[in-house]
């Protein structure tokens, strides 16, 4: 009996002080792909799941009348550049001819030969050159208006294109969402995706030793690492026991979420 209670004592002290933690080697990063937009998905590479993707897009929204009408608005923007270069060189004729018949008025307007049906002819078609320019130069104003518009009509477009051609180049397809004729909407999940250009180790441990966390050397597989706490909260978690949440991150492995055992250990 004593010796049994010698063995329970042993088993509680191990417990008790213990600095030993199982945790799997997950990826640094998992998360969800989500549609910016609508439309019909015509391309789905199931293909893809559980491999590194590249720089082709592995889904793909319809965007055929996004491309259609980011045609005609660049057409329409490639005409209003025209009218514009265009209006600008008719307004430099007209000012030019301006300043002529601004120079022929003044010199006849107070001259008694000229009679007063000739000075208001002279006068009147100064006016008439004066508002042409100015329904030239409102007329600008107004294209330049519509430039803008379209120019950004045209960015919220190429965006939209964008979006719907989805690529995460160097992570991994951990799982897709949709399929092929699948209609989405914004906010739709579509992918999974892992980020396994490194990995993260988290345990969870008691109050004593959150304190002084920063300072612990880690053993990796009962092997000294040259790794650090990268970050640990103050804050119990609920869900483990009122344990601290601490993680360490690791340089990728070949095979991630398999079981290592993390010590912390005062050196």
């Amino acid at each position: 009996m004593l010796k049994l209670y010698a063995i329970v004592f042993f088993l509680l002290q191990t417990i008790l002080f213990a600095k030993e933690y199982y945790a799997k080697v997950e990826p640094y990063e998992i998360r969800t792909v989500s549609s910016n937009v609508s439309g019909l998905v015509v391309f789905a590479d199931e293909q893809k799941e559980g491999r590194v993707l590249g720089a082709k897009e592995y889904i793909v929204i319809d965007d055929a009348l996004d491309g259609e009408e980011l045609r005609r608005i660049e057409e329409k923007l490639a005409s209003l550049k025209r009218t514009l270069r265009f209006n600008k060189r008719l307004l430099q004729n007209y000012r030019e001819m301006l300043e002529r018949k601004e120079r022929n008025y003044e010199k006849i307007k107070g001259l008694k030969i000229k009679s007063s049906v000739e000075k208001d002819r002279e006068f009147y078609d100064l006016v008439v050159t004066k508002n042409r320019m100015l329904d030239i130069e409102k007329e600008s104003d107004a294209l330049l208006r519509q430039q803008s518009d379209l120019l950004h009509r045209a960015a919220l477009l190429k965006r939209t294109i964008a979006d719907k051609h989805i690529s995460d180049r160097g992570y991994v397809l951990y799982a897709l969402h949709v399929k092929e004729h699948q209609f989405v909407s914004p906010g739709t999940p579509l992918a999974q995706i892992a980020d396994i250009s490194k990995a993260i180790v988290t345990i969870f441990v008691s109050k004593k030793e959150i304190a002084d966390i920063a300072r612990k050397t880690i053993y990796l597989d009962g092997k000294k690492s040259d790794y650090k706490v990268s970050r640990y909260s103050t804050i119990a978690d609920t869900k483990h026991l009122s344990g601290y949440k601490v993680q360490i991150i690791v340089d990728a492995p070949k095979i991630f979420s398999k079981l290592m055992r993390v010590e912390l250990k005062d050196e």
